[in-house]
Protein backbone atom coordinates (compact mmCIF):
# COMPACT_ATOMS: atom_id res chain seq x y z
CA UNK A 1 0.00 0.00 0.00
CA UNK A 2 3.11 2.41 1.14
CA UNK A 3 4.63 1.85 -2.09
CA UNK A 4 1.79 2.13 -4.56
CA UNK A 5 0.60 5.51 -2.88
CA UNK A 6 4.29 6.48 -3.23
CA UNK A 7 4.45 5.82 -7.12
CA UNK A 8 1.17 7.52 -7.35
CA UNK A 9 2.49 10.71 -5.83
CA UNK A 10 5.54 10.48 -8.15
CA UNK A 11 3.53 10.27 -10.83
CA UNK A 12 1.18 13.45 -9.65
CA UNK A 13 4.30 15.36 -9.01
CA UNK A 14 5.39 14.94 -12.72
CA UNK A 15 2.59 15.27 -14.00
CA UNK A 16 1.87 19.13 -12.96
CA UNK A 17 4.72 21.46 -14.79
CA UNK A 18 3.14 19.95 -17.87
CA UNK A 19 -0.62 20.13 -16.63
CA UNK A 20 -0.12 23.75 -15.00
CA UNK A 21 0.70 26.04 -18.23
CA UNK A 22 -2.59 23.89 -19.82
CA UNK A 23 -4.57 25.59 -17.09
CA UNK A 24 -3.01 29.13 -17.72
CA UNK A 25 -3.38 28.89 -21.05
CA UNK A 26 -7.15 28.11 -21.03
CA UNK A 27 -7.68 30.86 -18.41
CA UNK A 28 -9.86 33.48 -19.64
CA UNK A 29 -7.69 36.78 -19.93
CA UNK A 30 -8.91 40.46 -19.01
CA UNK A 31 -10.07 42.32 -21.50
CA UNK A 32 -9.26 45.83 -21.66
CA UNK A 33 -11.12 48.12 -23.89
CA UNK A 34 -9.56 51.35 -25.49
CA UNK A 35 -11.94 53.94 -27.12
CA UNK A 36 -9.75 56.09 -29.76
CA UNK A 37 -6.00 54.42 -29.75
CA UNK A 38 -3.12 57.29 -30.62
CA UNK A 39 0.71 57.02 -29.95
CA UNK A 40 0.19 58.43 -26.20
CA UNK A 41 -2.04 55.90 -25.35
CA UNK A 42 1.48 54.01 -25.59
CA UNK A 43 2.35 55.48 -21.99
CA UNK A 44 -0.53 53.54 -20.82
CA UNK A 45 0.06 50.07 -22.55
CA UNK A 46 3.89 51.08 -20.94
CA UNK A 47 2.46 51.75 -17.51
CA UNK A 48 0.53 47.74 -18.30
CA UNK A 49 3.78 46.42 -18.68
CA UNK A 50 5.44 47.56 -15.82
CA UNK A 51 2.91 46.44 -13.65
CA UNK A 52 3.73 42.93 -15.33
CA UNK A 53 0.75 42.96 -17.81
CA UNK A 54 1.44 42.16 -21.57
CA UNK A 55 -1.03 42.45 -24.17
CA UNK A 56 -2.02 38.36 -25.58
CA UNK A 57 -0.30 37.17 -22.52
CA UNK A 58 -2.90 38.06 -19.69
CA UNK A 59 -4.39 40.17 -20.94
CA UNK A 60 -6.09 41.26 -24.33
CA UNK A 61 -6.68 44.69 -25.41
CA UNK A 62 -9.99 45.58 -27.57
CA UNK A 63 -9.35 48.92 -29.78
CA UNK A 64 -12.73 50.58 -30.98
CA UNK A 65 -12.49 54.01 -33.04
CA UNK A 66 -15.05 56.55 -33.11
CA UNK A 67 -12.68 57.54 -36.83
CA UNK A 68 -12.77 61.59 -35.19
CA UNK A 69 -16.17 61.67 -35.04
CA UNK A 70 -17.60 62.51 -31.72
CA UNK A 71 -21.30 61.40 -32.54
CA UNK A 72 -20.04 57.81 -32.99
CA UNK A 73 -18.25 57.78 -29.21
CA UNK A 74 -21.89 56.36 -27.81
CA UNK A 75 -22.19 53.26 -30.36
CA UNK A 76 -18.08 52.27 -30.17
CA UNK A 77 -18.45 52.30 -26.08
CA UNK A 78 -21.54 50.55 -26.58
CA UNK A 79 -19.79 47.68 -28.59
CA UNK A 80 -17.05 47.58 -25.80
CA UNK A 81 -19.81 46.99 -22.94
CA UNK A 82 -21.59 44.45 -25.12
CA UNK A 83 -18.30 42.22 -25.90
CA UNK A 84 -18.15 42.33 -22.46
CA UNK A 85 -14.68 43.57 -21.56
CA UNK A 86 -13.48 43.74 -18.16
CA UNK A 87 -12.46 47.66 -18.14
CA UNK A 88 -12.72 50.31 -20.48
CA UNK A 89 -10.17 53.19 -20.99
CA UNK A 90 -11.41 56.29 -22.01
CA UNK A 91 -9.08 59.73 -22.59
CA UNK A 92 -11.00 63.19 -22.79
CA UNK A 93 -14.36 63.80 -21.07
CA UNK A 94 -17.16 63.04 -24.36
CA UNK A 95 -15.42 59.30 -24.28
CA UNK A 96 -15.48 59.14 -20.62
CA UNK A 97 -19.49 60.27 -20.80
CA UNK A 98 -20.12 57.92 -23.66
CA UNK A 99 -18.79 54.76 -21.58
CA UNK A 100 -20.32 56.32 -18.89
CA UNK A 101 -23.93 56.09 -20.75
CA UNK A 102 -23.22 52.47 -22.16
CA UNK A 103 -22.03 50.87 -18.62
CA UNK A 104 -23.11 51.33 -15.17
CA UNK A 105 -21.27 48.20 -14.19
CA UNK A 106 -18.43 47.61 -16.14
CA UNK A 107 -15.06 49.81 -14.46
CA UNK A 108 -14.18 53.01 -16.62
CA UNK A 109 -10.66 54.17 -16.14
CA UNK A 110 -10.82 57.82 -17.74
CA UNK A 111 -7.81 59.46 -18.11
CA UNK A 112 -7.43 63.37 -18.66
CA UNK A 113 -10.62 64.26 -17.88
CA UNK A 114 -11.05 68.67 -17.63
CA UNK A 115 -13.51 67.98 -14.56
CA UNK A 116 -15.28 65.29 -14.24
CA UNK A 117 -17.28 66.53 -11.28
CA UNK A 118 -19.06 69.62 -13.46
CA UNK A 119 -19.32 67.26 -16.22
CA UNK A 120 -21.10 64.71 -13.99
CA UNK A 121 -18.95 61.66 -14.56
CA UNK A 122 -18.60 61.47 -10.54
CA UNK A 123 -20.10 63.29 -7.52
CA UNK A 124 -16.19 64.27 -5.92
CA UNK A 125 -12.81 62.94 -6.55
CA UNK A 126 -12.34 61.87 -3.07
CA UNK A 127 -15.78 59.29 -3.69
CA UNK A 128 -16.37 58.90 -6.88
CA UNK A 129 -18.75 56.45 -5.95
CA UNK A 130 -20.12 54.57 -8.99
CA UNK A 131 -18.05 52.32 -11.70
CA UNK A 132 -16.13 55.53 -13.12
CA UNK A 133 -12.28 57.08 -11.68
CA UNK A 134 -9.09 57.69 -13.30
CA UNK A 135 -7.18 60.87 -13.28
CA UNK A 136 -7.77 64.60 -14.19
CA UNK A 137 -6.25 67.21 -16.01
CA UNK A 138 -8.08 69.72 -13.72
CA UNK A 139 -8.60 71.97 -16.66
CA UNK A 140 -10.35 74.73 -15.60
CA UNK A 141 -7.41 75.48 -12.64
CA UNK A 142 -4.76 75.94 -15.25
CA UNK A 143 -6.68 78.55 -16.86
CA UNK A 144 -5.16 81.83 -15.33
CA UNK A 145 -1.59 80.76 -15.53
CA UNK A 146 -2.22 79.81 -19.26
CA UNK A 147 -3.83 83.52 -19.51
CA UNK A 148 -0.94 85.17 -17.90
CA UNK A 149 2.02 83.42 -19.55
CA UNK A 150 0.23 84.34 -23.20
CA UNK A 151 0.37 88.11 -22.06
CA UNK A 152 4.20 87.32 -20.92
CA UNK A 153 4.95 86.17 -24.50
CA UNK A 154 2.72 88.28 -26.71
CA UNK A 155 3.55 92.13 -26.11
CA UNK A 156 0.29 93.83 -25.82
CA UNK A 157 -1.90 91.22 -26.62
CA UNK A 158 -5.74 92.29 -25.84
CA UNK A 159 -7.74 90.03 -27.38
CA UNK A 160 -7.52 86.14 -26.96
CA UNK A 161 -9.49 83.68 -28.90
CA UNK A 162 -10.75 80.38 -27.10
CA UNK A 163 -11.30 76.95 -29.48
CA UNK A 164 -13.90 74.82 -27.43
CA UNK A 165 -16.00 71.39 -28.29
CA UNK A 166 -19.95 71.71 -27.00
CA UNK A 167 -20.04 67.86 -26.76
CA UNK A 168 -16.95 68.14 -24.18
CA UNK A 169 -18.78 68.51 -20.72
CA UNK A 170 -15.99 70.10 -19.27
CA UNK A 171 -15.34 72.65 -21.63
CA UNK A 172 -18.45 74.43 -19.87
CA UNK A 173 -16.17 75.01 -16.59
CA UNK A 174 -13.35 76.58 -19.11
CA UNK A 175 -15.88 78.72 -20.19
CA UNK A 176 -16.97 80.03 -17.17
CA UNK A 177 -13.24 80.32 -15.73
CA UNK A 178 -12.03 82.49 -18.49
CA UNK A 179 -14.82 84.60 -18.54
CA UNK A 180 -14.43 85.52 -14.98
CA UNK A 181 -10.61 85.81 -15.60
CA UNK A 182 -10.71 88.19 -18.51
CA UNK A 183 -11.90 91.38 -16.97
CA UNK A 184 -9.09 90.68 -14.28
CA UNK A 185 -6.19 90.38 -16.64
CA UNK A 186 -7.88 93.03 -19.15
CA UNK A 187 -8.41 90.90 -22.12
CA UNK A 188 -11.19 90.16 -24.41
CA UNK A 189 -12.76 86.91 -25.33
CA UNK A 190 -13.14 85.68 -28.65
CA UNK A 191 -15.42 82.17 -28.42
CA UNK A 192 -14.67 79.91 -31.20
CA UNK A 193 -17.20 76.70 -31.19
CA UNK A 194 -16.27 73.25 -33.33
CA UNK A 195 -17.32 69.76 -32.62
CA UNK A 196 -17.48 68.40 -36.31
CA UNK A 197 -14.40 68.21 -38.83
CA UNK A 198 -16.49 70.03 -41.52
CA UNK A 199 -16.78 73.08 -38.98
CA UNK A 200 -12.98 74.34 -38.55
CA UNK A 201 -12.54 76.12 -41.88
CA UNK A 202 -16.04 78.41 -41.14
CA UNK A 203 -14.89 78.64 -37.66
CA UNK A 204 -11.40 79.78 -38.10
CA UNK A 205 -12.05 81.70 -40.83
CA UNK A 206 -14.87 83.66 -38.77
CA UNK A 207 -12.25 83.57 -36.20
CA UNK A 208 -9.64 85.17 -37.77
CA UNK A 209 -12.65 88.48 -39.06
CA UNK A 210 -12.38 89.16 -34.66
CA UNK A 211 -8.39 89.69 -35.30
CA UNK A 212 -7.47 87.84 -32.35
CA UNK A 213 -4.25 88.44 -31.38
CA UNK A 214 -3.43 84.86 -29.98
CA UNK A 215 -5.83 81.62 -29.81
CA UNK A 216 -5.80 78.94 -26.57
CA UNK A 217 -6.00 75.19 -27.51
CA UNK A 218 -7.08 72.96 -25.10
CA UNK A 219 -6.49 69.18 -24.72
CA UNK A 220 -10.13 68.07 -26.20
CA UNK A 221 -8.88 64.48 -27.95
CA UNK A 222 -11.60 65.75 -30.95
CA UNK A 223 -9.77 69.16 -31.75
CA UNK A 224 -6.15 67.12 -30.72
CA UNK A 225 -7.02 64.51 -33.62
CA UNK A 226 -7.13 67.73 -35.72
CA UNK A 227 -4.08 69.27 -34.43
CA UNK A 228 -2.11 69.11 -37.77
CA UNK A 229 -4.57 71.64 -39.45
CA UNK A 230 -4.49 73.76 -36.73
CA UNK A 231 -1.08 74.52 -36.33
CA UNK A 232 -0.46 75.06 -39.85
CA UNK A 233 -3.52 77.33 -39.35
CA UNK A 234 -1.50 79.28 -37.04
CA UNK A 235 1.25 79.39 -38.97
CA UNK A 236 -0.35 80.36 -41.98
CA UNK A 237 -2.13 83.16 -40.56
CA UNK A 238 1.36 83.96 -38.19
CA UNK A 239 -1.33 83.76 -35.29
CA UNK A 240 0.51 82.74 -31.63
CA UNK A 241 -1.10 80.11 -29.99
CA UNK A 242 -0.89 77.91 -26.96
CA UNK A 243 -1.50 74.53 -25.96
CA UNK A 244 -2.12 72.18 -23.37
CA UNK A 245 -0.18 69.15 -25.14
CA UNK A 246 3.22 69.95 -25.48
CA UNK A 247 3.55 67.48 -27.91
CA UNK A 248 1.67 70.45 -30.28
CA UNK A 249 4.78 72.38 -29.68
CA UNK A 250 6.77 69.83 -30.69
CA UNK A 251 4.87 69.51 -34.15
CA UNK A 252 4.93 73.53 -34.19
CA UNK A 253 2.99 75.11 -32.08
CA UNK A 254 4.59 78.08 -29.84
CA UNK A 255 3.58 77.14 -26.29
CA UNK A 256 2.02 74.61 -23.93
CA UNK A 257 2.02 74.79 -20.44
CA UNK A 258 -0.18 71.87 -19.13
CA UNK A 259 0.07 68.59 -17.08
CA UNK A 260 2.06 65.83 -18.48
CA UNK A 261 0.00 63.57 -20.23
CA UNK A 262 2.41 61.09 -20.67
CA UNK A 263 2.76 61.01 -16.47
CA UNK A 264 -0.99 60.88 -16.44
CA UNK A 265 -1.11 57.84 -19.31
CA UNK A 266 1.13 55.73 -17.14
CA UNK A 267 -0.24 55.97 -13.58
CA UNK A 268 -3.82 55.47 -15.21
CA UNK A 269 -2.10 51.74 -16.03
CA UNK A 270 -2.26 51.50 -12.04
CA UNK A 271 -6.08 51.92 -11.64
CA UNK A 272 -6.49 48.88 -13.71
CA UNK A 273 -4.17 47.13 -11.90
CA UNK A 274 -6.11 47.49 -8.92
CA UNK A 275 -9.19 46.85 -10.11
CA UNK A 276 -7.97 43.24 -11.71
CA UNK A 277 -6.68 42.67 -8.14
CA UNK A 278 -10.43 43.28 -6.70
CA UNK A 279 -10.54 46.68 -5.59
CA UNK A 280 -13.78 48.72 -7.14
CA UNK A 281 -13.79 51.63 -8.84
CA UNK A 282 -15.63 53.65 -6.19
CA UNK A 283 -13.09 52.88 -3.85
CA UNK A 284 -9.88 54.82 -5.68
CA UNK A 285 -10.36 58.15 -5.37
CA UNK A 286 -9.57 60.50 -8.79
CA UNK A 287 -6.01 61.96 -9.11
CA UNK A 288 -5.31 65.43 -9.64
CA UNK A 289 -1.67 65.73 -11.85
CA UNK A 290 1.56 66.18 -9.85
CA UNK A 291 3.74 67.31 -12.78
CA UNK A 292 2.92 70.66 -14.93
CA UNK A 293 5.10 71.59 -17.63
CA UNK A 294 6.01 74.75 -19.62
CA UNK A 295 7.01 74.03 -22.82
CA UNK A 296 8.59 76.78 -25.77
CA UNK A 297 9.05 76.47 -29.70
CA UNK A 298 11.99 78.98 -30.25
CA UNK A 299 11.57 78.53 -33.97
CA UNK A 300 8.08 79.27 -34.51
CA UNK A 301 8.66 82.77 -32.04
CA UNK A 302 11.21 83.53 -33.86
CA UNK A 303 9.00 82.76 -37.28
CA UNK A 304 5.96 84.75 -35.38
CA UNK A 305 8.75 87.24 -34.65
CA UNK A 306 8.10 87.21 -30.87
CA UNK A 307 10.79 87.73 -28.34
CA UNK A 308 10.55 85.38 -25.44
CA UNK A 309 11.56 87.03 -22.08
CA UNK A 310 14.62 85.48 -20.58
CA UNK A 311 12.88 84.53 -17.26
CA UNK A 312 10.33 81.94 -19.34
CA UNK A 313 13.02 80.91 -20.96
CA UNK A 314 14.90 80.04 -17.60
CA UNK A 315 11.72 78.51 -16.37
CA UNK A 316 10.88 76.18 -19.05
CA UNK A 317 10.61 72.59 -18.76
CA UNK A 318 11.62 72.41 -22.59
CA UNK A 319 12.89 74.76 -24.62
CA UNK A 320 12.27 73.62 -28.51
CA UNK A 321 15.70 74.88 -31.20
Amino acid sequence: MRRREFVALLCGAAAWPFAAPAQQRSAKLARIGIIDDAPIWDQFRQGLRELGYVDGQNIAIEYRSAEGQPDRLAAVARELAALPVDIIAVSGTAAARASQQATTTIPTVMIAIGDPVRAGLVPSLARPGGNITGNTILGTEMSPKRLQLLKEIVPGVSRVAFLWNRSNASHLAYLEEWRGLAPRLNVELVFVEVHSPDQFEAAFAAMMRERPDALSVTADPFHLSQIGWIIDFTAQHRLPAMYVVKDNVAAGGLTSYGPSLADLYRRAAGYVHKILQGTRPADLPVEQPVKFELVINLKTAKALRLEIPPTLLATADEVIE
